[in-house]
């Protein structure tokens, strides 16, 4: 068969119907996926995405918090290429390692704050989160701690969809009849100023949340509790901003009773926040461990990484008589390939100074974002550099939320794709995270499809009786 009649019978199959028949999409809503099914994208380029029409779309999301760098670009393809040809993929269990894997580990304890110097490689974020979680149980046996299992997340906190990782997740509506091991982990309060804080100043709510911690600590017992998960701002739970120096705090908090700190850097390091790392650079923390996945390659291909400090290596990686083996791994950990494809991206990002570029022009998208709060049903904007989000009410003065029926997000969601912009729908929210190729052009045109999108909406409520002006 030759190439032009492989390519007929690609462009006669229906792959919108396909992917219906076979694929299980990730949250999906089987109540309308029957009918409606899935967009299927064809290319990218920039900061831009096509359908299989030729469409474009802006790609406010960044495909999800990921293509950093922007889609189609043609070093890492070619990259991608020349390391396929050397070397794929081969097993790095005990004693066989790759040059792209030893020089991405240098690479991450360089830009990593602190003592974290040592890397556990893995595919995505989910399992980074879940590979923490061993290596902290795992080091407390070995120090004679084995009572210290418990985690300390919070709510509306995200870590991923791997079963542990998924149970560390504090968005508590995702959690139905999956049976999680909750038993593991106490959530608390999330430091979401614009929803918790009530009628304390800023400075009282950040003492309660952290007096609320320090209590929980102390009920559940410190020798009971071996980690404490953060993220730096919160992603998928609504691009929450931590007020002042609540990370400071909580990271004392640990430090004062033995409890390792995790930063969860899956979205925020890699220039998102207009820096490599954030923790340190913009938090003034030094976590004990840190995950990164997705700006890690951009998305290209699979990548997460588990960095954990001098101390944690230093007592797991000493032979224990009974069994001398770190008996954790995957048949990926530090695939060659994707190694070297998240070196390549990494030399991108520094050479391109795409930290710079998002210290730039951050600024002037959240100042930009902040103008649509003129709108009846914006309650809120808010987020850093490229990481945003805009909160619907039903009323700005008591910040009452729309019904969950009347799906408030996906509606301007759907009006944002007609228009040509992808956001993320989340609930009452619109979430935007996009590629960090976006300049004051795409930034200008988010905001004005932005504004026809919330005034068709607007006009839909109205019309619909579900909201007056």
């Amino acid at each position: 068969m030759n190439m032009d009649s492989t390519n007929i019978k690609r462009q006669q199959k229906d792959y919108w119907t396909l992917d219906k028949q076979h694929v299980i999409h990730p949250y999906t809503n089987f109540e309308k996926f029957s009918d409606e099914g899935s967009v299927i994208y064809a290319k990218g380029k920039g900061h831009h995405i096509y359908d299989e029409q030729g469409r474009a779309y802006l790609d406010g999301i960044a495909g999800l918090w990921c293509v950093n760098i922007g889609h189609g670009n043609e070093e890492i393809a070619e990259t991608m290429a020349e390391q396929s040809q050397k070397l794929a993929y081969y097993n790095t269990f005990e004693d066989a390692s790759s040059r792209p894997m030893a020089e991405l580990g240098e690479k991450l304890a360089e830009i990593s704050p602190g003592a974290l110097n040592h890397v556990f490689y893995g595919t995505g974020g989910s399992m980074g989160n879940d590979t923490a979680v061993k290596i902290a149980h795992y080091y407390f046996n070995l120090l004679g701690k084995p009572n210290k299992k418990k985690i300390l997340s919070r709510d509306l906190a995200y870590h991923g969809s791997t079963y542990l990782a998924h149970a560390i997740t504090g968005i508590s509506s995702t959690h139905m009849s999956f049976d999680l091991p909750h038993q593991l982990v106490h959530y608390l309060t999330a430091p979401y100023t614009y929803r918790n804080q009530g009628d304390r100043t800023l400075e009282e709510f950040i003492d309660f949340l952290v007096d609320e911690m320090e209590e929980a600590i102390i009920k559940i017992g410190p020798d009971n509790i071996a980690m404490f998960f953060a993220e730096p701002i919160m992603g998928a739970g609504g691009v929450i901003v931590p007020p002042g120096d609540y990370h400071k705090r909580t990271h004392a908090l640990c430090k004062k009773y033995d409890i390792l700190y995790v930063s969860d850097e899956v979205v925020t390091a890699f220039g998102r926040l207009g820096k490599m790392v954030s923790s340190k650079d913009l938090f003034d923390v030094e976590p004990d461990m840190c995950v990164y996945a997705k700006g890690i390659s951009s998305g290209y291909i699979p990548l997460g990484a588990t960095m954990i400090s001098d101390q944690i290596h230093q007592v797991i990686s000493k032979p224990k008589k009974d069994n001398p083996y770190f008996s954790h791994g995957f048949t990926y950990s530090g695939h060659a390939l994707s190694c070297q494809v998240g070196l390549k991206n990494i030399e991108i990002l520094e050479r391109d100074n795409f930290c710079g570029h998002v210290s730039k022009w951050g600024p002037y998208f959240e100042e930009e974002l902040g103008k649509l709060s003129e709108y009846g049903i914006v309650g809120e904007v808010r987020g850093s550099h490229y990481m945003l989000a805009l909160e619907y009410v039903q009323k700005k003065e008591t910040k009452e939320s729309f019904a969950p029926e009347v799906n408030i997000g996906k509606r301007v969601y759907h009006h944002a794709k007609q228009l040509g912009l992808i956001i993320r729908p989340i609930g009452n929210l619109n979430v935007l995270s996009p590629p960090l190729t976006y300049d004051q052009k795409a930034i200008d045109n988010t905001i004005n499809i932005l504004r026809e999108s919330i005034e068709r909406t607007i006009k839909d409520l109205i019309e619909e009786g579900l909201w007056q002006q």
